[in-house]
């Protein structure tokens, strides 16, 4: 098999996104230690439960949203289970699978971190923008993660929330 090398423009670019997106989280997760005394990743766990029906979400589903793997979420869910922010829940339709569910000190904290969140994300990103890059932005990144999501692995190793995990959770 020939390698396709990148052209000096696509490695220019390349270059730039990995620049970009290990300042960006880097900034967000500074910010959300400082405000909420937690990583970027256990502030999404708790805004994307808070957006679920009776703030209640399957750990599989979790990690979907998440784009992460059962175990790094069982792994974060216990943490935040320990710390009061959340519980897990018995599914009641499949006995194998747990829900994870915000608890009103989990929410409390998301209210507490989520203005100063949103202001780095606005400062750190949005505000560097026009209203057309922004669009663009959208449009690259669904491209992406589509492409990522959709290149025809087998789904217990395509995607992250799909692979085994040591721990059994789903």
């Amino acid at each position: 098999m020939t390698t396709r090398w990148l052209t000096p423009e696509e490695q220019r670019a390349w270059r730039a996104y990995i620049a970009a997106s290990l300042l960006l989280e880097d900034a967000i997760d500074r910010q959300l230690q400082q405000d909420a005394g937690m990583p970027h990743l256990y502030y999404s766990i708790l805004s994307v439960l808070s957006e679920a029906p009776d703030r209640r979400l399957r750990m599989t589903d979790l990690a979907e949203r998440l784009k992460i793997t059962r175990s790094r979420l069982t792994y974060a869910v216990t943490r935040l289970e320990k710390d009061g922010m959340l519980r897990r829940e018995a599914c009641r339709y499949d006995k194998r699978g747990s829900i994870a569910a915000l608890t009103d000190e989990g929410f409390a904290v998301l209210e507490r971190a989520a203005p100063g969140h949103v202001e780095t994300v606005r400062n750190s990103l949005f505000d560097r923008l026009s209203a057309e890059q922004v669009g663009q932005l959208e449009a690259i990144s669904t491209a992406i993660a589509e492409g990522l999501q959709e290149d025809g692995r087998p789904a217990t190793d395509g995607v992250p929330w799909r692979r085994r995990s040591s721990t059994g959770c789903s």
